[in-house]
């Protein structure tokens, strides 16, 4: 079982409200951005255009392990949320924690049902700009 299955596993059993109380509780936990990163932030860099709030995702690949670097503003909980449940699955891990875990996150954490076109397509883009990244990042390391 991979790290995002694992978070997935109290939303899978949770009723709706509740994982809705789950995901919010996430996005408390998303770090501060570390200073390097806010001129990048600040330039537009790496934001995710999908997504209708301003959410600025980085994933870097060094040395065989994944870094994950996100900023949401607090006032898109369910973005920020997102990027710290996608940061606590896969930060710290080999590129192919990410690049092998599933193609629908939303689905595997129960979440599809929960949240309306718009979200699903900017969550989703969110997951996919990680994937790619990496993807990306890992084959130029090789």
């Amino acid at each position: 079982m991979n790290r995002l299955e694992e978070i997935a596993e109290p939303f899978q059993m949770a009723d709706r409200d509740f994982r809705l109380e789950l995901l919010l509780e996430y996005s408390d936990k998303l770090p501060e951005l570390p200073d390097d990163y806010r001129e990048l932030r600040d330039q537009g860099m790496n934001m995710v255009h999908e997504c209708q709030s301003p959410v600025f995702l980085m994933a870097e690949v060094e040395d065989g392990t994944v870094r994950v670097i996100g900023d949401v503003p607090r006032e898109a909980p369910t973005a920020r949320a997102f990027v710290s449940i996608l940061r606590d699955a896969f930060d710290g891990e080999p590129p192919s924690e990410v690049l092998d875990a599933p193609a629908d996150a939303l689905r595997v954490l129960g979440l599809s049902d929960l949240l309306g076109m718009q979200r699903t397509q900017g969550l989703s883009a969110i997951y996919g700009r990680l994937r790619k990244q990496v993807r990306e990042k890992s084959q130029s390391q090789a």
